[in-house]
């Protein structure tokens, strides 16, 4: 777990630096805010086409050459990024970007059914997860501070330094990730005899479940059910929440009226810093109590709640502050809290295929809310206009969520 989770982080702060970059480096390529949303969310493009094919290539090869290689091609083309001079670059590499990184996440998820029983799985996936605010608890400063003080070094901009510099350690990690990565508990040599069997036995124990239905594990039914249409509908929403965060918190700091980029890198890193922690509470307690849909409904209420303050409170950066944390730590326990759900409904072939399929929705639903975030933004400008259509799907997807089988032995 720390080594997906040290994985996770660095691929998330070389995802998502072009929110802290954007302060820069929109004047210099005569970037929009819509044609920054467009550049922003055709990450997902490709995220989407290759997030199914690595998958399926993970369950082949292993997690340990799969994750060595996505490290290495994320870390380079993260750098690469310091050279863009126009939009229709930033768009190729964006996309690029999102080749690269695609089957990490569902991988990852899809590792973790081999290691953890489904009565430890949300724990699991909240530690992983926490990485996501813990890469912008890292990022915000760290950013901030490269684009103020790498300004003009070497004849080049800050935010050409930062992308180089910020993207190097993915490809030094990755080089080491396939050393250190374990494809299953049989290998790892960390393991005594005894603690494999305990694992294989808990493991063996979920598989063997009689309760678990075949439609569950053929692909084809498994993908056209009603649960896993509720989930895709639910993972779409928490998509597009993130995505919004991700991209558009430091503007939305910005706009706030927290213009220095140093403090506007730590201000933007208190949402993050909040969400690490309570994730991994609201991940604890719903393996501790077994109970996953008011888990996640609680937490996606209370993400929507955090943003309809924020939205009303746009003349006081302490109230706003506190509804946008508030509201990001709702949305990333109710997303963890969903990946256990998910890839406790999936078994065998259909988690495999299944896992991809959840992951290349919400990129899609990604793709088109950052270029919509981008132009209600400068239609109203005001870039915290798109958070109530975030807050609205939050509060759609509390509802949801009752749709699903409170017991899967129901699914």
């Amino acid at each position: 777990m720390p080594i997906l989770f040290l994985v996770f982080v660095l691929s998330y702060m070389d995802r998502v630096n072009i929110g802290y970059a954007k302060l820069q480096f929109s004047e210099t390529l005569g970037l929009t805010d819509a044609t920054y949303g467009m550049g922003a969310g055709i990450f997902f493009m490709g995220y989407l086409v290759s997030g199914i094919p690595s998958n399926m290539l993970l369950a082949k090869i292993g997690a340990r050459a799969t994750i060595s290689r996505i490290m290495v091609t994320w870390g380079i083309v993260s750098s690469l990024m310091m050279f863009i001079s126009t939009p229709m670059q930033f768009y190729i590499l964006r996309f690029s970007l999102g080749l690269a990184e695609g089957g990490l996440a569902p991988g990852v998820y899809l590792y973790l059914t081999y290691w953890f029983p489904e009565n430890r799985r949300a724990k699991m996936v909240a530690i992983f997860l926490a990485a996501v605010p813990v890469a912008g608890v890292l990022c915000a400063p760290v950013s901030g501070y490269l684009l103020e003080s790498m300004r003009n070094v070497g004849g080049l901009y800050g935010w050409q330094w930062m992308f180089l510099i910020e993207g190097i350690p993915s490809v030094i990690v990755g080089v080491f990730a396939y050393f250190l990565v374990e494809n299953a508990p049989n290998t790892a040599n960390w393991l005594a005899e005894d603690e494999k069997k305990v694992i294989a036995a808990a493991l063996a124990a979920d598989a063997n479940n009689k309760n678990v239905s075949k439609r569950r594990i053929n692909i084809k039914d498994a993908l056209t059910s009603k649960t896993f249409i509720v989930l895709a509908t639910i993972e779409i929403i928490g998509g597009v929440a993130i995505a919004g965060f991700a991209f558009w918190l430091p503007q939305i700091v910005h706009d706030l009226g927290v213009v220095n980029l140093g403090s506007n890198g730590v201000i933007t890193a208190i949402p993050y810093l909040s969400a690490s922690i309570g994730m991994v509470v609201w991940g604890y307690l719903s393996d501790r109590f077994k109970e996953r849909r008011w888990h996640y409904a609680i937490a996606a209420s209370l993400g929507a709640i955090g943003l309809f303050v924020a939205c009303r409170n746009t003349g006081n950066v302490y109230l706003a502050m506190f509804g946008l944390t508030l509201a990001y730590t709702g949305i990333m326990s109710c997303v963890s809290v969903f990946w256990a759900y998910a890839t406790t409904y999936l078994k065998s072939g259909a988690a495999v295929v299944g896992i991809g399929v959840l992951n290349a929705a919400a990129s899609l639903a990604a793709y088109a809310s950052q270029y919509a975030f981008g132009v209600v933004s400068m239609a109203t400008k005001n870039s915290l206009s798109g958070l109530y259509g975030i807050a609205i799907s939050l509060m759609v997807g509390a509802l949801l969520v009752f749709l699903l089988p409170k017991n899967l032995e129901n699914a």
